[in-house]
């Protein structure tokens, strides 16, 4: 069974940083894909980056370019979100998710708030 245990949200000041962190189980993920979403109160779920399991290919949408990066320590199943100048418009709650084709096991997903 696939668990995804996000962790390291929180309430934080614009400017300030936080790091996700996704703990993954339950099987191989060498040929998965991970990728982190966000939503927001009110607003349809964002894609905000992705990468590979295996591999050096990571993705960041244009939305937290510069300001998001996505790195991940193989040996612990673990991808991290580091988030850097967050504004209060990244308030939201943080996913996120593992697949192949298509992400098909996700977290509970966790939530971060940015305070003016």
């Amino acid at each position: 069974q696939v668990q995804l245990v996000e962790s390291g949200g929180g309430l934080v000041q614009a400017g300030g940083s936080l790091r996700l962190s996704c703990a993954a189980s339950g099987r191989t993920f060498s040929s998965y894909a991970m990728g982190w979403f966000r939503q927001a109160p009110g607003k349809e779920r964002e894609f905000v980056g992705g990468t590979a399991w295996s591999g050096d290919s990571t993705y960041i949408a244009d939305s937290v370019k510069g300001r998001f990066t996505i790195s991940r320590d193989s040996a612990k199943n673990t991808v991290y979100l580091q988030m850097n100048s967050l504004k209060p418009e990244d308030t939201a709650v943080y996913y996120c998710a593992v697949g192949r084709a298509s992400y098909d096991f996700w977290g509970q997903g966790i939530p971060v708030t940015v305070s003016s």
